[in-house]
């Protein structure tokens, strides 16, 4: 007697395009996907000939995207695309009202035995394996997702649809990043951790009071002369434990930290703008104030003033610039040159954004600040 295979039934839709073989659009517990497809490792085999087409499963990314799922409200919206052999038939319900193709309602059925070995499955992951593998391994019952699937012809076609599906421009990190102030949901860890620099570098672009407005280079303002990662950068170094650590700390317990944080940016770039007026506004090609390297390092300067506040309250505007002209001769934004400890010379514009310049600058001007701090306190014990 002849064993009647086993199948999984799901519905699903058929639509052509281009005149190339059907795709088939279908929900399917992401739990389940493991039992249907596999993933084609890329190798070079013996032959010397490249085999398959899939990257190594990135854990780090893995894991990311299961605490997402198993997090509060997850939502997948885009489609796991999957490559079937011919043993996966399509049979449509009915006649549709689209005769051209274009969305034919009908079931899928897909070959399942859980004796079959994964190389032997009906299905390969052309994109989502990742996706797939932290569904696979997340702490939940059940997980529905959309899947795009394609007859495939053989391991050329999946290859072909492999790249097309990856090679495509991703989003740029800017627009990711400017788009993050206006999301409500929990995110995945990465861009959680943006979240709040990017909330902090969009009401410094946008609200009135602040003295960067308008200047912030991003995809929504090009016209602006700082560009955004220089921000993001200044404002991550001083949210780990410098001036922004401190504010975003003593407003948690009444909900003021990000008022607390912004005035503790507006007060110091106020006073940069006031201590460097010559320097202020200007591209970074004619102001290494307003460069990357000019920006991340004046955060930290900023870091080191807020310290001294000795228990008292945050520095204002006059508190900055007061300490801000103690290194003021010794800053050569647009013009001159840079006389390093060590007794380096480098003319203002030789600085580059790069970290080794960022750090020589950075230490120089802490260096600066702190000699003058010291001998302004000789001269005036009273002073803070």
């Amino acid at each position: 007697m002849t064993k009647t295979p086993k199948t999984i039934r799901l519905p699903a839709i058929r639509i052509l395009q281009g005149g190339r073989a059907p795709l088939y659009c279908f929900a399917i517990d992401g739990k389940r996907l493991h039992q249907i497809a596999t993933v084609s490792r890329v190798q070079r085999k013996h032959d010397g000939r490249i085999h398959g087409y899939q990257r190594p499963e990135v854990m780090a990314h893995i894991e990311e995207i299961r605490r997402y799922i198993e997090s509060e409200r997850p939502m997948i919206p885009n489609a796991i695309v999957i490559a079937f052999d011919s043993a996966v038939r399509f049979t449509s319900v009915g006649k549709s009202a689209h005769d051209d193709g274009s969305g034919v309602h009908g079931w899928l059925d897909i070959p399942h035995d859980p004796a079959t070995p994964e190389e032997q499955l009906p299905g390969w992951i052309v994109d989502g394996q990742q996706r797939t593998a932290a569904l696979r391994d997340a702490d939940v019952e059940a997980f529905p997702v959309f899947a795009t699937a394609f007859i495939s012809s053989g391991p050329e076609q999946q290859r072909e649809q492999f790249i097309l599906v990856n090679s495509t421009k991703p989003l740029s990190r800017s627009l990711l990043y400017e788009l993050l102030p206006g999301t409500g949901e929990s995110l995945p860890t990465a861009l959680e951790r943006r979240r709040l620099p990017a909330v902090l570098l969009d009401r410094l672009n946008h609200d009135e009071d602040s003295p960067l407005c308008g200047m912030i280079q991003t995809p929504t303002m090009g016209a602006g002369v700082i560009k955004d990662n220089s921000i993001l950068r200044m404002i991550e170094n001083s949210l780990t434990d410098g001036a922004l650590y401190q504010a975003r700390l003593a407003g948690s317990t009444d909900g003021s930290s990000h008022d607390k944080m912004l005035s503790v940016l507006k007060a110091f770039w106020s006073a940069c703008r006031e201590v460097f007026p010559d320097a202020w506004g200007k591209s970074p090609r004619k102001s290494r104030l307003m460069h990357g390297a000019g920006i991340v390092t004046m955060g930290l300067v900023m870091d080191a003033i807020a310290d001294r506040r000795d228990g008292k309250q945050f520095a204002t505007r006059s508190r900055f610039g007061a300490h801000l002209t103690l290194i003021a001769e010794d800053c050569h934004w647009t013009a001159g040159a840079w006389t390093f400890a060590d007794g380096m010379v480098r003319r203002w514009s030789d600085i580059q954004n790069t970290p080794r310049d960022v750090q020589l600058l950075a230490d120089h001007l802490l260096t600066v600040y702190r000699r003058a701090l010291a001998v302004d306190r000789k001269k005036s014990p009273s002073k803070p």
